[in-house]
């Protein structure tokens, strides 16, 4: 049997602290149930998009488990397409890059392949043309093996066919075109986070899971209704052979930090947006 852990939404920093306690329980829960590998879907940041020593503290820290990581990247680890502010770029992929690896990868797991996808790219630019052929190539090749998706961002929130959800889900298009491929070569899990909350949703033979965060939760003042619930957590994936049981689970010690609360401070306004 292989263990997976799926941690989500770190949001560390070694000068915005307001979450730096989660870390420690988080650390100490992952080694008690002792994974073959951990896969962090993004935001390991609170601003490494911008914030060169964001990304190479958090990177310490994930090496400091003392198990093999992945790691995909979340907006406020590298930016996103279309944003003004913080555009993924090339620089932005590059730092990212360099301190927390590849941000699309696979690895093979007893009878399943693993795929990390950068979901900050969806939507235009050379990086998501050349991302969709490596990921049709990674899936062609997987040798009768069972597929999961791993990225931040959820590709829906509702349904695979909703409008355009904003800065929560993957939109439309790209999203049509992921969908594609996953009902072409049966995709069995996509695991996300980026929303805070810890959901499941069973569609069509794919088990889509909403991985929680390690670090805040997020209210209705800043957050438009949606399933599942605002809690704090992890995933354990336990594989053996084909088979795959997912157990989304609370995390002794981690303190229910709410954004709301501080999300000035975490995230102050730009001058443009006042």
């Amino acid at each position: 049997m292989v263990r997976v852990i799926q941690i989500s939404d770190t949001h560390l920093s070694p000068s915005k602290q307001h979450f730096e306690a989660n870390w420690a329980p988080l650390a100490h829960w992952i080694a008690q149930h002792k994974p073959d590998l951990v896969i962090h879907t993004g935001d390991v940041t609170i601003d490494g998009a911008d914030q060169e020593a964001d990304g190479a503290y958090c990177a310490t820290q994930l090496a400091s488990l003392g198990v093999p990581v992945l790691a995909v990247p979340g907006n406020h680890d590298v930016g996103e397409v279309g944003n003004p502010h913080q555009p993924v770029n090339d620089e932005r992929l590059d730092r990212f890059r360099g301190h927390f690896g590849d941000d699309r990868w696979l690895r093979d797991v007893e009878g399943w392949r693993l795929i990390g996808l950068n979901s900050m790219i969806f939507g235009g630019g050379p990086e998501e043309a050349l991302q969709t052929q490596w990921l049709e190539t990674a899936m062609a090749d997987a040798a009768g093996r069972r597929i999961a998706w791993f990225m931040h961002r959820p590709l829906f929130i509702e349904s695979p066919t909703e409008a355009d959800t904003g800065y929560w889900s993957v939109k439309p298009e790209p999203r049509r075109a992921l969908l594609d491929l996953l009902h072409r070569y049966r995709v069995k899990i996509v695991a996300s986070g980026h929303l805070h909350r810890w959901h499941e949703i069973r569609l069509n033979g794919t088990h889509y899971v909403w991985g929680p965060a390690a670090s805040f939760l997020v209210g209705e003042k800043l957050a438009p209704p949606m399933g599942g619930t605002a809690r704090l957590g992890a995933v354990i994936y336990d594989i053996d052979g084909e088979s795959i049981e997912v157990n989304i689970r609370p995390v002794a010690g981690l303190t229910d930090y709410w954004i709301d609360d501080v999300v000035h401070e975490v995230y102050p306004p730009r001058e443009a947006e006042a």
